[in-house]
């Protein structure tokens, strides 16, 4: 059977580098999905993207759809045919819809009753004709940011359309998008190339190279990564190529040059991360170090062109980079020229948010509960004073010269300043830690202290912003909670810290209350109304952590439900579930626990569950009444998998209780007793999860 090769690219004015990857994605999994919904076979979907095309060749195309007999059900044969056995006008409407006639009818029973039936017959539409639909695909792609042009239309895509090229095979696939329509002409590089006619769809990467582009973006990415380690080795430097970086660059260009350039050496007094930031974020440079690991005053860049006039290029680069320095030098310089106490004072004109109040009020809530939370973990005395420090401090670097310009650096900054200015180390180290984890994965703070000023910081950022009824909603997490929050899971998880941070709330209060730390009478009020929100909020961030790890559903339902407000118990208990799980009484066990829970639901809301032993009819009462108090005098202080076992222990005294006690009887004052008993067990078994959420077989 014969094949075909389709080539589609979409032209376009220069789209941003962080939106070619995402949109070159997208383009392919909209192709396929398109060809796999039109029933046409494919081997290959190569995808090519510059910052000025996307492209797609498709290999191995069918030359048509296969044809198809589709069984269609019509009318019960009761309404098709009248008592005569004369096709009725509902049957005779029927086949006329799908191209039959009455002698094509069949008959099938479903339930009972018959049926009409026709077999549809669709022969396969040819390559061309459903290609045609590719339209629809490219008018379908979406983007992070539109742009309309022209007053012609309202269309809106990533960047204007300049040209499109459709050939299946050497033919042009006609097909109109505003006031273009496809043909074999593309475009070469903006500069050095020109419009290039395609003879036919595989022509396409060959045809590009020869006027400056490189279609392929994995090929262009690999040349760059070859052109800097060949200048690596020509110096003797060490350049570590940063893989985003890499990523940016690679979308900037369509043929790439790499070049080396230089700075004045006067600049290295300057921290090495200052001047990282310099050259990777605002010049997408590449930073240069010594074989020992010292930053040197080189940098590697990469033009999108060839080599012709490149020490102009060179030159020019390194003028921005050294007024981007100078600026650097500058703020260094005059940062120093004030003590913390300085910055500190200046926070209190710096707003935390204005529905909230100021970084200062922010800061000191900071350090109140960071102190509680400390002790709790076990921090040291030494530690705690550091602690102290650092939540007096950790935001000051915020209104200094630097940050202010180079804004990526706070916490950075923060850190060099204070060891400058002559503070503890683990005091300059909680500063950069604070704001770590940066990302979702990103990594996380190394000393306790920083652990706790971390987790102290985000959870009053949730506290507040839900005090301030500022909740994320779907998508919309303009402060980043969920980040936040994520991270507090994190680092409570990395350290095995036991924190019931919403239980602490009521504590992180009271204390605010005491020392004058408190925020408005009507987010005071709103903070113990929002407990339960922020329950469920940090319950969502386990789950998205057991997610990100593939455990299974029910367990995570069960643990993050437990009746705790502690992240790593949460977390203690799924690992307990999930170790006991190809258990042969894991079944039984959990079984016998439910029932005890399902009956005790009515009463489980209570705050106390006060049980008579003198109401008891039976000694099956009595043993469990007894085993219950044994566990319940240690439950708290043992383990999560030591808890499991003393509940497994329950199961054949739970069995030998329901064989012989009937809990819903009549006499009101027995059947509260019996509630109760059960509802005391129902406590504990929540402690360790909600079992009710299991499957188990």
């Amino acid at each position: 059977m014969m094949t075909h090769d389709f080539l589609l690219e979409i032209g376009l004015e220069e789209i941003p580098a962080h939106v070619v990857t995402p949109s070159i994605n997208q383009l392919v999994e909209r192709t396929t999905a398109f060809l796999t919904e039109q029933r046409m076979t494919f081997t290959e979907i190569t995808p090519f993207s510059t910052p000025r095309r996307l492209a797609v060749l498709v290999s191995g195309l069918a030359d048509q759809q296969p044809d198809i007999d589709e069984e269609v059900k019509g009318p019960a044969k009761k309404i098709a045919q009248d008592d005569d056995g004369q096709w009725t006008k509902a049957a005779q409407g029927f086949v006329r819809g799908q191209g039959a006639t009455t002698d094509d009818i069949t008959f099938k029973s479903i339930k009972g009753e018959d049926y009409v039936f026709v077999t549809k017959h669709e022969s396969g539409a040819p390559v061309a004709e459903v290609l045609a639909g590719m339209k629809d695909v490219i008018t379908a792609m979406t983007f992070p940011t539109m742009m309309k042009w022209g007053h012609s239309h309202k269309f809106q895509y990533v960047r204007p359309i300049r040209w499109l090229v459709a050939l299946l095979d050497e033919q042009v696939l006609p097909f109109d998008l505003l006031n273009l329509t496809t043909g074999r002409t593309t475009q070469g590089h903006r500069f050095l190339g020109h419009e290039v006619e395609l003879t036919q769809a595989t022509d396409y990467e060959n045809a590009l190279a020869d006027v400056f582009v490189i279609a392929d973006a994995a090929k262009r990415k690999q040349q760059i990564r070859e052109q800097i380690q060949q200048l690596a080795m020509t110096h003797e430097w060490t350049v570590a190529v940063d893989e985003n970086l890499l990523e940016e660059v690679n979308n900037l260009v369509e043929w790439p040059t790499a070049f080396a350039g230089q700075f004045a050496e006067k600049y290295l007094t300057i921290p090495d991360e200052v001047l990282i930031t310099s050259m990777r974020d605002h010049q997408r440079f590449f930073h240069v170090q010594s074989q020992s690991g010292q930053l040197l005053p080189n940098f590697v860049s990469v033009r999108n062109g060839n080599t012709n006039y490149l020490d102009n290029v060179i030159a020019g680069n390194e003028k921005v980079l050294t007024a981007r320095l100078e600026d650097a030098m500058f703020f260094y310089q005059e940062d120093q020229k004030h003590e913390i106490d300085f910055y500190v004072q200046k926070l209190a004109g710096v707003s935390f948010h204005d529905k909230i109040g100021s970084m200062t009020e922010h800061m000191k809530r900071v350090g109140i509960m960071a102190q509680l939370i400390g002790r709790r973990v076990g921090l040291t005395e030494t530690e705690l004073a550091d602690l102290q420090r650092a939540s007096d401090i950790y935001k000051f670097d915020l209104v200094t010269g630097m940050v202010g310009e180079f804004a990526e650096l706070q916490g950075v900054m923060g850190e060099k300043y204070a060891l400058l200015f002559g503070e503890r180390p683990a005091v300059a180290q909680a500063i950069r830690e604070h704001y770590e984890p940066v990302s979702a994965e990103g990594q996380l703070p190394q000393s306790n202290v920083g652990a706790v000023l971390a987790i102290a910081d985000k959870f009053d950022s949730i506290m507040t912003f839900f005090a301030a009824q500022m909740i994320p909603n779907g998508s919309n997490d303009p402060y980043a909670l969920r980040r936040q929050a994520f991270g507090i899971v994190r680092i409570l998880h990395d350290r095995g810290w036991h924190v019931p941070l919403v239980k602490m709330s009521r504590e992180f209060e009271a204390a605010l209350t005491q020392q004058h730390a408190q925020l408005s009478p009507e987010l005071m009020a709103n903070l113990a109304d929002g407990r339960t929100k922020i329950q469920q909020f940090m319950q969502d961030r386990v789950r998205q952590w057991f997610s990100n790890r593939n455990i299974r559903h029910d367990i995570v339902e069960a643990a993050t439900n437990a009746d705790t407000s502690d992240v790593e118990t949460m977390m203690d208990d799924a690992a307990v579930l999930l170790n006991h799980l190809q258990d042969g009484d894991f079944k039984d066990v959990v079984e016998a626990l439910n029932r005890v829970t399902r009956l005790a639901q009515s009463v489980i809301k209570q705050t106390d569950f006060p049980v008579d032993p003198s109401l008891f009819e039976n000694d099956a009462e009595q043993h469990l009444y007894d085993a219950v108090n044994d566990i319940s005098g240690h439950f708290d202080q043992q383990s999560r998998e030591d808890n499991y076992q003393s509940l497994a222990q329950l199961r054949p005294l739970i069995n030998a209780y329901f064989e012989a006690t009937m809990v819903m009887v009549d006499d009101a004052a027995v059947r509260q007793n019996r509630l109760n008993q059960l509802a005391r067990l129902t406590k504990l078994t929540l402690q360790l999860g909600d079992l009710n959420q299991l499957v188990v077989k």
